[in-house]
């Protein structure tokens, strides 16, 4: 093993701690005093790249690979410089790459970023023989076999990278091999479980499988967001879930206003003799019991089950979703109205029936009308 100058191991260690700036200054002065030292050249390189400069990391991997043509890191220096930035190119990267996996055939590293260049470019070389501008529904398997093939033989060298998996799981999926693109998920997961883009897709899966209720897939994308506190997409399914919770308590505010007008007898049934109005206070206390349990059973008791992050989404969508506050001021509204039909000595139906229509009416109608949102 090659014995690295101490001056290019310590920028080493402060570019694992991303000290960056400090690295390459550091990088600078000692290739002004040392031109020729092959691993400073990469170093420095790879500085340029995490600190998005691909043309200096560029002339990086030109001077590394003036010193060493087949040096394999200085080639996978200029590959990954020659993708990075907005004149960044896959077309021109994959010979470099190919020679790069020539040099070194038993990296995992150059496999890896080859099977991820042939891939990208054998779908764009199909469109543009097909003239294709959606590809739903075209079968990629045979278009993205040599890239698959790289990609097995990445994973079989490094079976413990991440890399070689995330690349490995994207042309499983464009090739529509969603059984093989899952297990890759899977090892994602153990080998990284914080690993964002995987778990918000599993977690995608398993709230999104039949019988799994609003409830649960908040649950669900709770515990992913405590793993992977900035993933946007496990936030957006949390809202999701979390509307489709609240879109249910409607539900109770409506069987608490039927149930008002059953206890009233508001309507006229043939064969059935309407109550005599008003209700007593014993008969008014009954109903306030029966929605208490109502709401106790279908809301409250549902909410305390509920993780930490999933009862404070519920307060936090409120102040910002502004269909979440819709639907809590129709709750409100309708139990307010089954609550006047009951509690108050009515000696007429008239006025009581009237609430009932209004509390029922509007609410129902926009349940229906907001459908669409909660999908």
């Amino acid at each position: 093993m090659t014995t690295l100058n101490p001056t290019v191991e310590q920028a080493r260690a402060l570019i694992d701690f991303k000290r960056y700036d400090q690295a390459r200054s550091l990088l600078s002065q000692h290739l002004a005093e040392n031109p020729d030292d092959l691993a400073a050249w990469i170093e420095i390189g790879n500085c340029h790249i995490k600190t998005e400069q691909p043309e200096q990391a560029l002339e990086a991997a030109n001077e590394a690979l003036r010193l060493a043509p087949e040096d394999f890191f200085a080639l996978i220096l200029r590959a990954r410089a020659m993708t990075r930035g907005p004149n960044g190119s896959w077309r021109e990267v994959e010979p470099v790459l190919r020679e790069a996996v020539r040099v070194e055939p038993e990296h995992w590293y150059g496999y890896t970023m080859l099977a991820d260049a042939v891939f990208r470019m054998s779908v764009r070389r199909y469109v543009e023989a097909n003239g294709i501008t959606d590809l739903q529904g075209h079968d990629l398997t045979a278009v993205l076999r040599e890239a698959s093939d790289l990609a097995m033989e990445a994973l079989r060298l490094g079976p413990e990278e991440v890399y070689a998996h995330e690349v490995a799981l994207e042309i499983a999926s464009w090739s529509g091999n969603l059984t093989l693109a899952d297990q890759l998920e899977r090892a994602i997961l153990r080998l990284d479980p914080t690993h964002a883009e995987a778990l918000a897709r599993q977690t995608r899966k398993a709230a999104q499988a039949p019988g799994v209720k609003a409830a649960r897939a908040a649950d669900l994308y709770a515990t992913g967001l405590a793993t992977a506190p900035d993933s946007a997409e496990l936030q957006r399914g949390l809202d999701h879930a979390t509307y489709r919770m609240l879109r249910g308590v409607r539900w109770l505010a409506l069987l608490c206003v039927v149930l008002a007008g059953r206890m009233m007898d508001l309507f006229d049934v043939k064969g059935e003799v309407q109550r005599e109005l008003p209700l007593s206070l014993g008969q008014r206390l009954w109903g306030l019991v029966l929605m208490t349990v109502i709401w106790l059973v279908g809301a409250l008791l549902r909410y305390r089950r509920r993780r930490a992050g999933v009862r404070l989404n519920v307060q936090s969508l409120i102040r910002r979703h502004g269909w979440s506050r819709i639907v809590v001021g129709q709750a409100a509204w309708a139990m307010l109205c089954a609550l006047l039909i009951t509690q108050v000595p009515w000696t007429e139906r008239t006025l009581p029936q009237s609430l009932f229509w209004a509390g029922l009416a509007p609410t129902f109608a926009t349940i229906w009308f907001d459908r669409p949102r909660a999908r």
